[in-house]
């Protein structure tokens, strides 16, 4: 008669690559934004880009960089509120 092998729940992987891929996906939105930020500091520098490009620039940035998201969305978005005995 073979032993009986136990299993016991282990959610370590589950943890470590829900990880993972959230900062792989952070590293790739901060890559891009990085990208982002170079073009439009090389625009600033080139002569030839036109005034009404540059406005637009700086509503895009004025746009998401400078709004204000108020704590109950970002803790919502990070199912703060679904989970009270986990937090």
């Amino acid at each position: 008669m073979k032993p009986r092998i136990t299993l016991i729940s282990n959610d370590q992987d589950f943890i470590a690559e829900k990880f993972r891929i959230a900062d792989n996906h952070l590293l790739s939105a901060s890559k891009i934004a990085m990208l982002k930020i170079q073009s439009w500091k090389f625009a600033l520098k080139t002569p030839e880009i036109g005034p009404g490009y540059l406005e637009s620039v700086e509503d895009i940035i004025r746009n998401s960089f400078f709004n204000f998201v108020p704590p109950s969305h970002v803790l919502s978005e990070e199912s703060f509120f679904f989970s009270p005995l986990e937090n």
